[in-house]
């Protein structure tokens, strides 16, 4: 009986669940195929800057491998230190910077300090010198024109591309385009992310986006560190050894309850650039303010289960790009458009006086529309899913339905050809199949026969021999010569045309790219307002001002947003620093009374407000802060090479004595301890006198000492810019009642043995502390104690009496005079 193998392809039967009409679904519901898989595990992203300095002004231009797009600033004066360089190095970490071989005096100083941080690594950034001929400015123009983007339609001409460039890039930058110039070289040469691809394969640039510092306010890598704003901890889990960290307890861990992975990565971004534009500070806690109503609940929480289908676009354009798409991408592509148009639908039913609401009711525009329906249409996703590979829905292509149903229709087909074949065969073969094999074709297919041992064995006459395989002979006959004339290769005709459609409806998306990345600016926007205002719903914060007539904070009852989390109670403190009293302020204290926690919650509440986010306390009102800079923890660090005091003041006061203005907020804890008592209170007493000499540019200060003797000794100048503050306290008998509550007043002791008591000493060493203490601020000698000197003593007579006794007179080795030399006398000198 002749038997027929099917072919490997496989028809796909009956739409899949992407099929759909013109109309859309309800806001509530994404339409779409099962659970996409996921994207895939991305590379970590880089960044690569190119940077050029010429007579004051910087040029520069970087290009983000996370999302494929090149960020550019504007030409900008810098002074000759390049400190503005310096803040984009701090804020965008890049893996490489390149620049021009021909540098002056100052960049060259500049990269060869940048090269020597060797605290930096593994993060110290490549230093990559080009010739000075790579940044010339008509070869930079020409680069930037002649360029291939995706985010330009093929169909535009050449006049057209110029315009629609210039109206992205501003060319009269001159700095700024040749670093432009010299990074597309950079990228040119390096083949930054397509290393393994074809050499006609371009590097990937998915859109142009401007880049600017303005408004922003500094913030050092301690400052972060110190008031734990982000805090990496290792992660538990085996399998995620490669990245290694994961968010510990942090103020970024506890706001961030975005839901897609872009909306995490905005945040992140909002947190490291804190601003003082007030426009754009006011229109993030207007969509905080909105959702926190009652009557918004709902709505938000709708909106939140829509952003969980926006995925990584970017990663997705890419791949269409490079044509490396997958077949999730189509899902997670298609369910991310439909998701966005449930996003415009409920924004468009939401108060247009709000600007985000607007933005994403106008700018999700039919594009949208039109690239869900083209997927939707075209793509069958559950064949897909079933081939591994990119397939059609039917009525799409009428030459591809039709071969499909040829190789539909190919085992019943076959199965005649193998019974005709099996008639003009030799009586002795049983059987006999036809089958299928891509790129091969129509075979006859024989069991071998035992008479068959060798190769001339295997010769039937009118048939050709191809090969043996699984005990099986596979011949070509007359017949599987006219299947393939007639037929071809129908398996392969089809993959390369449905490719072909894959190709062409990918040139559609990237045609529409601009909307896309638009969709995921916005979205992520949302996404991360969402999750400030869910926090701020569940933490009870409450809105902050903005005055820019204040220089400095105002706290109403302020509260640490972290340590309110691990305490069973907190006590809230409210801060002024305006005006032109009480600039610096000197808070005194016992150990453990809550003095760093305060300085933390000013910074954090002040911190906050800089983002945009609703802040821990009743009432708060931010004036113009430039920058925030602290001394609170000692960073150690053996790669620096530096001791801990020499640390805190190279790293972080001298920083703020430096560096801050009459607008900067300045938090010191316990400054000078790491040193010699008298010389760290006299630094300690010269950098807040250095601070009090400025008058009415000093910054605003908070200071947290246990010095007393700054007070004691009147070390400071007295004037209505120092205020000193205290923590409450209470002793009741032998015990010390911590408030935890700041007022005015100066600390009378520092009670360091009632925290030595809380921390278990035994108490015979707390006694002879406070007894050492008393004789030392009574400028009488310190004496030993006799009865601990009398009980040294006779334990060191107890040893010796012990060696005494153990000692065997009759032992002929035994030598006296040894014993008495080294174990009697050294043993004396301690007992008399």
């Amino acid at each position: 009986m002749a038997s027929v193998a099917p072919s490997p392809a496989r028809t796909p039967n009956g739409p899949g669940p992407g099929e759909a009409s013109a109309s859309f679904p309800t806001v509530a519901s994404v339409p779409g195929p099962g659970e996409p898989e996921e994207e895939g595990e991305e590379e970590p992203a880089e960044i690569h800057l190119c940077v050029l300095w010429n007579s004051g002004y910087l040029g520069i231009a970087y290009y983000d491998t996370s999302d494929s797009t090149i960020h550019f600033m504007p030409d900008a004066p810098d002074h000759e230190s390049l400190k503005l360089l310096q803040r984009v190095l701090d804020e965008i970490d890049p893996r490489s910077v390149v620049t021009s071989a021909k540098q002056d005096e100052n960049m060259t100083r500049f990269l060869g300090k940048l090269a020597s941080q060797e605290h930096r690594e593994p993060k110290r950034p490549e230093i990559i010198f080009l010739p000075s001929v790579d940044f010339g400015l008509e070869i930079s123009k020409q680069r930037l024109l002649s360029g291939h983007y995706a985010f330009i339609p093929d169909s535009m001409t050449t006049t057209e591309k110029i315009l629609f460039l210039s109206s992205i890039i501003p060319f009269d930058c001159l700095l700024m385009v040749r670093a432009l110039g010299g990074l597309l070289k950079f990228l040119g040469r390096r083949r930054i992310g397509v290393e393994l691809e074809d050499y006609n394969v371009s590097v990937p640039i998915l859109g142009f986006k401007k880049f600017v510092l303005t408004h922003l306010v500094s913030i050092d890598q301690d400052t972060y560190s110190v008031l734990q704003i982000f805090k990496s901890e290792s992660h538990p889990s085996v399998y995620k050894v490669a990245s290694g960290l994961k968010e510990g307890l942090s103020l970024f861990g506890i706001l961030n309850r975005c839901r897609c992975k872009w909306g995490e990565k905005l945040l992140r971004l909002w947190f490291t650039r804190p601003t003082q534009d007030l426009g754009e500070l006011n229109s993030r806690l207007d969509v905080i303010q909105f959702f926190l109503l009652p009557q918004n609940l709902d709505m938000a929480q709708m909106l939140h289960r829509l952003l969980g289908h926006i995925k990584n676009v970017p990663l997705i354009l890419k791949r269409m790009k490079l044509s490396h798409t997958k077949v999730s991408d189509w899902q997670v592509l298609y369910k991310t458009v439909y998701s966005a148009l449930g996003l415009r639908d409920a924004c468009r039913s939401l108060p247009q006086s709000i600007q985000l609401f607007r933005d994403i009711a106008q700018e999700f525009s039919d594009d949208l529309h039109h690239i869900a329906s083209l997927i939707g249409k075209v793509v069958d996703f559950e064949g897909s899913l079933a081939e591994n590979r990119f397939t059609i829905l039917p009525n799409i292509d009428p030459e591809i339905d039709e071969k499909k149903r040829r190789l539909m229709g190919l085992p019943s087909f076959l199965t005649e050809v193998a019974r005709k074949e099996l008639e003009n065969l030799d009586s002795r073969i049983p059987s006999c199949s036809v089958i299928y094999i891509p790129l091969i074709g129509f075979l006859l297919s024989i069991p071998r026969l035992p008479s068959m041992v060798e190769t001339s064995d295997f010769e039937i006459e009118g048939l050709d021999f191809m090969f043996l395989s699984e005990e099986k002979l596979h011949y070509r006959s007359a017949r599987t010569k006219e299947l393939d004339a007639l037929l071809g290769d129908l398996h392969c005709d089809i993959r390369d045309q449905e490719t072909l459609l894959m190709h062409q409806l990918q040139c559609q998306v990237l045609a529409r790219a601009a909307v896309l990345t638009r969709v995921l600016d916005l979205a992520s926007r949302l996404d991360v307002l969402l999750a400030l205002a869910s926090a701020a719903r569940d933490y009870g914060y409450s809105r902050p001002r903005y005055s820019p007539q204040l220089l400095g904070v105002r706290i109403q009852n302020g509260r640490h947003p972290l340590m309110e989390l691990c305490a069973r109670t907190f006590v809230p403190n409210s801060a002024e620093c305006g005006g032109d009293t009480g600039r610096v302020k000197v808070i005194t204290g016992p150990n453990s009374s809550g003095k760093s926690i305060y300085l933390k919650q000013v910074g954090l509440i002040t911190f906050m407000a800089l983002v945009g986010s609703f802040v821990p306390a009743e009432e708060a009102e931010i004036g113009a802060v430039d920058a925030i800079f602290t001394r609170i923890h000692s960073c150690e660090s053996i790669s620096l090479g530096l001791s801990t005091f020499m640390i805190d003041l190279n790293q972080q006061v001298a920083k703020a004595v430096n560096n801050a203005t009459e607008r900067s907020l300045v938090l010191v804890d316990e400054f000078g301890k790491g040193t010699n008592t008298v010389d760290g209170l006299a630094l300690l007493a010269a950098v807040i006198r250095h601070w009090l000499a400025l008058g009415p540019t000093c910054p605003h200060v908070f200071v947290a000492t246990n010095f007393l003797s700054l007070v004691q000794l009147q070390l400071l100048p007295q004037g209505p810019l120092v205020q000193y503050l205290t923590m409450e306290t209470c002793e009741d008998g032998d015990d010390l009642v911590f408030f935890y509550q700041v007022c005015e007043g100066v600390a009378r002791a520092s009670h360091a043995s009632h925290t030595a008591a809380q921390a278990g000493l035994p108490e015979k060493l707390i006694a002879r502390g406070k007894q050492v203490s008393d004789l030392i601020r009574s400028g009488k000698p310190i004496k030993p104690v006799k009865e601990l000197l009398k009980e040294k003593q006779m334990e060191n007579c107890q040893t010796l009496v012990d060696k005494f006794l153990k000692l065997d007179l009759e032992d002929p080795s035994l030598d006296l005079d040894i014993f008495m030399s080294q174990e009697v006398l050294p043993a004396a000198t301690t007992i008399l």
